[in-house]
């Protein structure tokens, strides 16, 4: 037989032990949203049909940047952008026909697969060297492009972006529901 003590003493262990969850998981939520796992909403065109406007991502803030990712930034007037990795620190970047070029051996990007499709040209000729003075990406900078070469503001405009600049790497639509996927670099 339990006492009416008894039955109010567990009743506090049991609360106690719900909080101590709620605590824990609420810690965890808060840990992995400011050090792991950050949101960024998407503004703009530049990264269709990838990526459109009000899409919602999840970035990862840690570990290497590849080519092809996709990534977030900031530019020195507080503005932020969202573009996907072409050129790493110490290589060449060109365009030819439309075409790729690192370092003078030709790159596929089959995430243009489709835009290619549409007549006309999507990425104009460019040698690096004519659009920021050096023949190299410099160290801890990166050479950045939006999917839809012909609007986007990219690093054609305002040239590499700096690795402190980058909030991290998208790994996730999240929002909207029938948008929702993992994303991943290409291979190139």
């Amino acid at each position: 037989m339990t006492t009416p003590k008894q039955k109010l003493w567990r009743g506090w262990v049991i609360t106690g032990d719900w909080l101590l969850a709620f605590l824990l998981a609420g810690t965890m939520v808060m840990v992995l949203r400011s050090f792991i796992l950050v949101p960024a909403s998407v503004s703009g065109q530049s990264m269709a049909p990838t990526l459109k406007s009000a899409d919602q991502l999840l970035l990862r803030t840690s570990g290497p940047i590849k080519r092809f990712d996709i990534v977030v930034f900031t530019r020195p007037d507080q503005t932020t952008y969202v573009k996907r990795v072409i050129g790493l620190p110490g290589e060449t970047v060109a365009y030819r026909n439309d075409q790729l070029y690192i370092n003078g051996r030709y790159i596929a990007e089959p995430f243009l697969d489709a835009a290619k499709q549409k007549p006309g040209v999507l990425t104009s000729d460019f040698e690096l060297k004519a659009l920021i003075g050096e023949q190299r990406i410099p160290q801890n900078e990166y050479f950045v492009l939006g999917d839809n070469r012909q609007i986007s503001k990219d690093s054609r405009l305002f040239g590499p972006i700096h690795r402190d600049t980058i909030l991290g790497r998208a790994v996730a639509i999240y929002w909207p529901i029938n948008d929702v996927q993992f994303l991943k670099a290409s291979k190139g």
